[in-house]
Formats: structure tokens, C-alpha cells, sequence
């Protein structure tokens, strides 16, 4: 009679996973990832590209240079990121004002508010900001500026016209380029003479001369 053997279960090796089941490696390589891009964008933002080296970024980041080029080819690579993510930033503003409920024209005015605040405090943005001036020094291709802010603007002024809150004979498209242009201007100039402490009140001066009644 032939003998009957028990069965065991094979079992098989489970990568250790966080709380959304994710695999933990995969959660680590994505906090170093984000540790390397806010040390780059610390280092863009004060010494400028042409003067940070990958071993800057690391040494910010407490890493090793090998940890930044697992995840960033090179110094251009890092830009590109950092000016990508200073976009996303910036678009995240837009749509959060969608989601609000508010007129049209003031989700213009706080568009131009919130942007402040991210500019004075963000080191994101202000490393973006940066890197836009330094364009001709990073051999890669950075994204076109002022696009998508321009594009929010524009949306926002031209429902604000056709629900009549602009003044008569108002054009929404120019009057979005005369906003940004103002804002840009705006935190240039406060960056190079106060460092962007006082870009919230240059910009609440852009507000009131260009909307008066809207001004805090």
C-alpha cells in the first residue's frame, strides 16, 4: 500500500509593505528621491546652478553622492526636476482656487496672493524662480515659463468679464499679462533688495492700484 505523504504549503518570500500596501523599499527610495530635490532646490536657490555640485546636494541631503545618482543622472538632471516641481507647485495653487468658493476675479487676486507666499517661504520656488534666470547654464531642456500660470490668469479674468466683474472695455488676456508681468517684476525686484521679505505687500500694492476695490 502505497505510503501517503503530507502536503506542506509552499511558501513564498512577501516584501514588507507600508500601510497602502506599498513595498517599503519602494517607500524608501521614494523619501530619499524627495530629500535629494529639496536639497537641490536649497542649494539652486542660494548659491545658483552654475556654483552647486552634486556633492552640494548630497552633503544637504546627508547623502552620498552615489545615493543622488541613483536617482539624478547629473547636475542638469537635478534642474529639471527641481524647475518641474516648482511648476507643479504653482499649477496646485490654480486648481486648489477651482475648488473654492469664490468669483472669478477673486481667484485671481489670491492666485496672485498664494504665489507670493509661495515665493517668500518655498525654497522650491524660489530655487525655480532661480533657474529660470540661469537657463543658458543647464544643458537640458527646462519647462517654458510662465505658461501655465498665464493660462490660470487668463481663465480666471475672462469668467470675471463675462460675469461683469471687470471694468468696461477690459481686455481678460492683457489684463492677465499685465498681472503676471507686475507679479514677476514684483519678486525680482524684492528678491534682489530684501531677500522677498516684502513681496507680500508689493504684490498687495500691484492689487490695489490694479483693483482697487478688491484690495485688502
Amino acid at each position: 500500500m502505497a505510503r501517503e505523504t503530507e502536503s506542506r504549503p509552499v511558501r513564498t518570500r512577501r516584501s514588507a509593505t507600508n500601510a497602502k500596501g506599498e513595498p517599503l523599499k519602494q517607500e524608501r527610495a521614494a523619501r530619499t528621491r524627495a530629500s535629494v530635490l529639496e536639497a537641490a532646490a536649497e542649494s539652486f536657490a542660494a548659491k545658483g546652478f552654475p556654483e552647486v555640485t552634486v556633492l552640494d546636494v548630497a552633503e544637504r541631503a546627508g547623502l552620498t553622492k552615489g545615493a543622488v545618482y541613483f536617482h539624478f543622472a547629473n547636475k542638469d538632471a537635478l534642474a529639471v526636476a527641481v524647475a518641474q516641481e516648482f511648476y507643479g507647485r504653482v499649477g496646485e495653487v490654480a486648481r486648489a482656487l477651482l475648488g473654492e468658493d469664490r468669483t472669478p476675479l477673486d481667484r485671481a487676486i489670491e492666485f496672485v496672493r498664494r504665489s507670493a507666499l509661495l515665493f517668500r517661504d518655498d525654497r522650491v520656488i524660489q530655487a525655480g524662480a532661480r533657474l529660470q534666470i540661469e537657463r543658458p547654464y543647464i544643458d537640458s531642456s527646462l519647462p517654458t515659463p510662465y505658461v501655465g500660470a498665464l493660462e490660470a490668469l487668463t481663465g480666471f479674468l475672462k469668467s470675471a468679464g463675462e460675469e461683469g466683474q471687470l471694468r468696461p472695455g477690459s481686455r481678460p488676456e492683457a489684463l492677465a499679462r499685465v498681472l503676471l508681468s507686475a507679479f514677476f517684476g514684483a519678486q525680482h525686484m524684492s528678491w534682489v533688495l530684501n531677500d522677498r521679505r516684502d513681496l507680500v505687500e508689493r504684490v498687495e500694492e500691484i492689487v490695489r492700484e490694479l483693483f482697487p476695490e478688491h484690495a485688502s
